[in-house]
């Protein structure tokens, strides 16, 4: 849509009128800050991801929402063990909770600033350092059967052992590694699609 001549001038003005005002009362007009895609839930259990259309547990596996913060302490699980909890919470509630994938889990990390790792405000008492997602993977290498630190990660004998591995996310630098043997005990917070609203 084109503006005629007479309104393109009178818009102009208005711009500059605009600044002008800004300006003397001490600067240039602030850019209106963006949008949180966070929500809270209306029973505070849950963290919405608007963008994602994601909802988040507010607190992690073994803590527990008591309306002011999470309490208890984390459970530590190995792969195996959560993948098994978010399938029973799956089947008990009729909702898909699920492990969440790196970049799923590398989002609630805030980089740069003051403050790195989850917001407190959003995921309040919640611990830092390597958490399980849902994304596993298979390395063969050769390895010493016989050496301790290859036992504890599930090998069995011979020349070439397939360790298995899952990928988890430090949650103080967002980091993810792809090489965390699946019978390490780590932090777990599970996800699932975002409530559909009424």
């Amino acid at each position: 849509m084109q503006m005629h001549t007479p309104l393109r001038r009178l818009a102009a003005a208005g711009a500059a009128l605009q600044m002008s005002l800004a300006l003397a009362q001490g600067g240039a007009p602030a850019p209106a800050p963006p949008a949180s895609p966070w929500a809270v839930s209306a029973d505070g259990a849950l963290v919405v991801d608007t963008r994602s259309h994601l909802a988040w547990e507010r607190c992690v596996v073994g803590m527990r929402w008591d309306g002011r913060g999470c309490r208890g302490r984390a459970q530590l699980l190995t792969f195996s063990e959560a993948k098994a909890l978010a399938t029973e919470r799956w089947k008990a509630e009729g909702v898909r909770w699920r492990l969440p994938r790196v970049p799923e889990l590398r989002r609630l990390v805030q980089r740069g600033g003051a403050q790195q790792g989850v917001d407190p405000n959003l995921f309040p008492d919640a611990p830092g350092g390597l958490h399980w997602s849902g994304t596993s993977s298979v390395n063969a290498r050769v390895v010493n059967p016989y050496a301790y630190d290859n036992v504890m990660r599930g090998g069995q004998g011979g020349d070439t052992l397939r360790v298995r591995s899952a990928w988890a996310v430090d949650m103080d630098s967002a980091q993810g590694h792809g090489d965390v043997p699946h019978a390490s005990a780590l932090v777990v917070r599970l996800v699932r699609p975002a409530p559909r609203e009424r």
